[in-house]
């Protein structure tokens, strides 16, 4: 993990850009305070809820990636800005109205920046021109909204078939970022900041000239599917399950008391179909956790294998951040001793 997180902020140093990692990887207070130990300018978060948490932990600067409009959550919002800055972001006309009537009302500003979309079709506006028309709304009749960004997420990079395919997306998120900025500064319309994200793309797009942050969440662990894009290797995987084997049909298959509420069923989001089975066993490449129940992972063994009852295996996850969120705590480790025990803060936090 500490080798992640100083593998992006070197990369960020190298090119002369900011870093602000995910914490919807984690969700845990001391890795996040880690991270900004280690460079990152402030946390990324999902979920209004995620922002409370890390607030009170004593995180001080947070984007929340997620358009936001009912009067409840900027309620919550509004009562955070005494503990940190917020940014907003927004990717509708019909949206900014609705934060810029809620914070005209208060009587507060807040930072806003604007979510492009670069090609996931989820939440954004597209690039080029409607972003600028989005920033001249925004600018022109929303002032309790301090326009300071345009941020955009490739989320699409997870379905590429290839890591050639993940380089070309990442290269276009970073141009129709720097793209969008620059037309709205021939309108007169200050972008101070670029942000892109994803973790297959972030050392592509954050290269693009005129990018001036990352926001990668999963780099902080890696995970299966990561490595099945060729982005990092199994080495580098830093979040493991300790799963033991509590039944045995030799030759046939085996049970590990890893099922679906530990390991989740998640394969791959977007399209992806880079792994196989549902969790690696680390040095058993013939063990594969075949399906999941609640509380049973059933692998089948290709050929043979030095597994038997209660023999306990590593396993790295398809996708750490959906795993992360099912439990309380993680057992820190280093050089094959556990040396402490941290709270996964805002588990289960998704409001």
């Amino acid at each position: 993990m500490e080798a992640n997180m100083k593998r992006v902020d070197s990369y960020a140093n190298e090119h002369g850009i900011s870093w602000r990692p995910h914490i919807k990887t984690h969700k845990s207070i001391e890795i996040a305070k880690r991270q900004i130990a280690n460079g990152a300018c402030g946390i990324t978060v999902a979920k209004v809820s995620e922002a409370e948490v890390m607030a009170n932990g004593g995180i001080n600067n947070i984007l929340i990636a997620y358009p936001l409009a009912t009067h409840k959550k900027l309620e919550r919002v509004a009562a955070l800005l005494s503990k940190a800055t917020i940014i907003l972001t927004i990717d509708s006309v019909e949206q900014a109205t609705h934060v810029q009537q809620f914070f005209q009302h208060i009587g507060q500003d807040i930072e806003v920046w604007i979510k492009v979309d670069s090609g996931l079709k989820r939440c954004g506006v597209d690039p080029g021109e409607p972003t600028l028309q989005l920033a001249q709304h925004v600018s022109e009749n929303c002032p309790s909204l301090r326009l300071k960004g345009l941020y955009t997420h490739a989320g699409h990079s997870y379905a590429a078939s290839s890591y050639e395919q993940v380089v070309a997306i990442g290269r276009y998120e970073g141009e129709c970022i720097v793209e969008s900025a620059q037309l709205c500064e021939n309108h007169g319309i200050p972008i101070e900041v670029r942000s892109v994200g994803s973790t297959p793309t972030f050392e592509v797009a954050g290269k693009v000239p005129g990018i001036t942050e990352v926001r990668p969440g999963n780099a902080v662990f890696y995970d299966a599917i990561q490595v099945g894009l060729g982005v990092a290797t199994y080495s580098q995987c830093a979040l493991r399950l300790m799963g033991t084997v509590v039944s045995n049909r030799p030759g046939e298959r085996l049970v590990l008391d890893t099922g679906s509420k530990s390991l989740s069923l998640d394969q791959g989001a977007h399209g992806n179909a880079t792994v196989k089975g549902y969790g690696h066993v680390v040095d058993h490449p013939e063990i594969v956790i075949q399906r999941l129940s609640e509380e049973h992972g059933i692998a089948t063994i290709d050929g043979n294998t030095t597994l038997g009852l209660l023999d306990r295996v590593q396993i790295i996850p398809n996708h750490a951040c959906t795993v992360m969120n099912l439990f309380d705590q993680v057992y820190v480790v280093r050089d094959g001793q556990v040396i402490e025990t941290w709270k996964v803060d805002a588990r289960g936090n998704v409001q």
